[in-house]
């Protein structure tokens, strides 16, 4: 399995001859690497319905016929917008052609800016877990710290966590370390920082503090094989 960090939250995981997106917000981040018209995943998956995660699924997902898999509420926003999309919701599992996909909650918000400054609500934010090949891989998605991720981690050992450390909107590099340990996961990455002003943050300094020194730092396109 190739597991690869593209800058904010996005991850591409190739596995059992498919690949799979999570949270491409591409168009928009500077920090990536990505380019869509470059980009034919299989299946795409979204935390949450905030634009910086939710990206440029559309544009993706009909000109490669991927799969999205959201929460109810935005998979149905989504599927009219003409995505192939499939619902599910906190605590629900599926499996797919690639492996299992299982939604775990996730303390934050969720919905879509409308151009007078509404929102649309999207359902609750969510975190995956991503299980194929015999590993777990856990992307919380935006969130604060909850004392549950004991027990994701007791229910489902995770071999890669991808935690937001960026403060403001999500976790801050403390309250990931304590996640961290939390979890209980082989390896950890953070994610959701320095693609704003409100979230720079030195990753380093965050994989430094992690009790387990578990800590790894990828820089956007680069690769780990698990």
């Amino acid at each position: 399995m190739k597991v690869s960090y593209h800058g904010h939250s996005i991850v591409k995981v190739e596995t059992n001859g498919k690949t799979i997106l999570i949270d491409p917000f591409i168009t928009g981040n500077d920090l990536t690497d990505l380019k869509v018209e470059n980009e034919q995943p299989d299946f795409i998956i979204l935390t949450h319905g905030h634009g910086d995660h939710v990206g440029d699924t559309v544009e993706l997902a009909k000109k490669s016929n991927a799969l999205v898999i959201a929460v109810n509420e935005l998979a149905t926003y989504l599927s009219h917008q003409g995505v192939n999309a499939h619902p599910m919701h906190i605590g629900g599992s599926r499996e797919f052609e690639f492996g299992r996909v299982k939604f775990t909650q996730a303390f934050h918000g969720s919905g879509i800016e409308q151009e007078d400054g509404t929102f649309l609500y999207m359902g609750m934010p969510a975190g995956v877990l991503l299980m194929a090949e015999g590993k777990t891989i856990y992307h919380a998605g935006d969130t604060g710290i909850f004392s549950d991720m004991k027990l994701i981690g007791e229910l489902h050992p995770i071999d890669l966590a991808f935690l937001p450390i960026g403060d403001n909107f999500t976790m801050g590099p403390d309250d990931a370390a304590l996640a961290a340990k939390f979890l209980q996961a082989k390896q950890v990455v953070p994610i959701h920082f320095n693609t704003f002003p409100p979230i720079q943050q030195d990753p380093h300094a965050f994989a430094e503090k992690l009790e387990a020194k578990n800590g790894k730092v990828l820089e956007p396109g680069q690769l780990l094989e698990l």
